[in-house]
């Protein structure tokens, strides 16, 4: 399992405003060129951070991104499923039915416990403690 491109980006877009402070907005064209972001596909990340709620933007002259929160109350499993949608190893592991061993099925609760342990890891996990 890996994480798309795109949520990468976002963790990284993320972590850089945490790194700076809430409430001081920052160019997309700044965080682009530092990250290392390509801009046409960071001005998708920062429209899908800001319907998700974590970041605000504005227009402008004097315009840029902020987050929208304290970076203690942003977690990582919320950026990346901001992007990727809910994380999910296996459809066996949250959509019942969809397998035909189901009932008989040794590696459905090893799904399941990976799926909760990273989700847990990822939940635990703010961009406080990673802008260090």
């Amino acid at each position: 399992m890996q994480i798309t491109r795109q949520a990468d980006y976002a963790t990284r877009a993320i972590l850089y405003l945490a790194r700076t402070g809430r409430g001081e907005r920052i160019s997309t064209s700044q965080v682009a060129k530092e990250q290392r972001i390509p801009p046409s596909f960071l001005a998708k990340i920062i429209s899908q951070l800001s319907v998700a709620g974590l970041l605000h933007t504005s227009r402008g002259a004097h315009g840029g991104i902020s987050l929208a929160r304290n970076p203690d109350e942003i977690t990582l499993l919320e950026v990346v499923e901001a992007i990727d949608g809910p994380i999910q190893l296996n459809m066996c592991v949250e959509q019942k039915g969809e397998c035909v061993f189901e009932e008989n099925c040794p590696l459905q609760p090893v799904w399941s416990s990976a799926q909760n342990e990273l989700v847990t890891k990822l939940r635990n996990t703010n961009f406080a403690q990673l802008a260090g």
